[in-house]
């Protein structure tokens, strides 16, 4: 089976993107002016929250979610060895160091349970993401928010919905931080979120996106003029630009109909692989729960040479298969530099062994599906699965 290359991932943009990007550039401010604003209302709504502060990246924003949660040098951050690495990284940019709890076999999210008992005196956060848009269940660490932060990574679950509520709303997490990648549910080309009910966090991430600088609560000299401000905290230039957030309001007015797409992708998924019992399929949401599907990853069951071949296969195939992730106490900063153990986690251990993403992108036909449907069977062939 062939055709032209289908990648894991893509955007779409539209000749209204086009436009919106194209008048922003032509506004007097194309950074620090009133579209990122727009944006930051524009997104807050979508998902019900109180506050939305724009990033320049996903990993950004992890970085300012760490900041304002007040981590410092000799705190602990728990989070989960499956996932992109600034879901960790974000607690050594602060000087705190990860703890690896492991995977939920039934879920592939962290094991908030597990992360609720592990918690101790130098635990101060707990990162928990929700892998490939499956929000993570938050229940079990309500009994210890009063004393740790919990951050969602909801970088792969923008429209995901978590019993009845938007994943990032009320309700959830202390902090969710959101990609804005070109892979992600919707795009500014580069770029992160993070939304928050709480008015001092949100306020700690503005300052922190933009090194710090503050121009309210200040007490000048009586000689200092309107130019004054002061830098209060330490801080980065992390900000969106102006052009950047309006191509974000023009693909939110997308979001509903993208996650929709990306489920019916899911859906048919489903259906055509129901019946091969050499993989395993996809946690699904629970009843009352909406899956963001930014990914669609399956588990290759006859080990790691068998998940090899297949994915040689399928990428000779044209099909841009992808592996997410690398457990990252794998990496040689964390193994030989940090040095975490290897065999701590088994679940995490099992998974990679054969994890595999499909192709999930709201421009996929359903001839796409049955082509990737098709080529995986080829391929469990070839490999003797």
């Amino acid at each position: 089976m062939s055709g032209a290359p289908l990648p894991y991932g893509r955007q779409e943009i539209s000749e209204e993107d086009v436009r919106a990007v194209s008048e922003a550039l032509r506004r007097p401010l194309i950074t620090q002016g009133p579209t990122l604003a727009e944006f930051e209302d524009a997104f807050a709504r979508a998902v019900g929250a109180r506050h939305a502060v724009a990033y320049s990246s996903g990993t950004a924003a992890l970085h300012g979610a760490a900041s304002a949660a007040g981590l410092s040098p000799g705190d602990e951050v728990i989070c989960p060895p499956i996932t992109f690495v600034a879901s960790a990284n974000c607690a050594l940019f602060v000087g705190a160091r990860p703890r690896f709890v492991d995977i939920d076999a039934a879920t592939w999210n962290l094991d908030t349970r597990a992360a609720a008992a592990a918690v101790g005196p130098d635990t101060k956060a707990v990162v928990a993401v929700s892998l490939a848009g499956l929000p993570v269940d938050l229940e079990p660490l309500a009994g210890v928010r009063d004393r740790v932060c919990v951050i969602e990574d909801g970088c792969h679950a923008l429209g995901g919905h978590r019993d009845g509520r938007p994943v990032g709303g009320p309700g959830g997490a202390d902090m969710t931080v959101f990609s804005l990648h070109p892979v992600k549910t919707i795009t500014t080309g580069e770029g992160g979120v993070v939304t928050t009910e709480d008015d001092d966090l949100a306020a700690r991430l503005r300052a922190f996106r933009t090194h710090g600088i503050s121009r309210a609560d200040v007490t000048p000299e009586p000689w200092e003029g309107s130019w004054y401000y002061e830098v209060q905290t330490l801080g980065f230039n992390y900000r969106l630009t102006d052009f950047q957030a309006a191509l974000g309001i023009s693909q939110l007015e997308r979001l509903e109909a993208w996650v929709r797409r990306r489920n019916e992708i899911a859906d048919a998924y489903r259906a055509g692989l129901a019946g091969e019992s050499r993989i395993a399929l996809p946690p699904a949401a629970a009843p009352g729960s909406r899956h963001g599907y930014h990914l669609f990853v399956i588990r290759v069951l006859g080990g790691r040479d068998v998940r090899k071949a297949v994915f040689e296969g399928l990428r000779a195939a044209g099909i841009g298969v992808q592996v997410h992730y690398i457990p990252i106490y794998r990496f040689p900063l964390y193994r030989d530099v940090l040095g975490y153990p290897q065999d701590a986690c088994p679940e995490a251990e099992r998974y990679y062994a054969g994890a595999i993403s499909l192709p999930m992108f709201p421009g996929m036909t359903d001839a796409d599906v049955a082509r990737v449907i098709g080529a995986l069977a080829e391929q469990l062939d070839a490999a003797g699965a």
